[in-house]
């Protein structure tokens, strides 16, 4: 029998990418300079975009990747 030994950082890297890539194709793409990271347990979310409908839709990706966390959307609005 084996045991899969799985380190905190892959599990946190995984979500990281599973976050980018649904705000990526809720958006279309339309966040540009898109960074997503984990600080002290909130999953953070930063980037630019032109609407407020579209960090609405990268919030809605968020909450629908992530389920019992923190999150805070810093996606700027220009």
């Amino acid at each position: 029998m084996s045991v899969a030994v799985v380190s905190s950082s892959s599990v946190v890297a995984d979500l990281v990418e599973q976050v980018e890539l649904a705000v990526q194709v809720r958006t279309g793409g339309r966040i540009s300079g898109l960074q997503v990271r984990v600080n002290e347990g909130c999953l953070v979310v930063s980037g630019r975009t032109s609407s407020w409908y579209n960090k609405q839709l990268a919030t809605h990706a968020i909450r629908d990747a992530v389920d019992d966390m923190e999150v805070r959307n810093e996606v700027e609005v220009a």
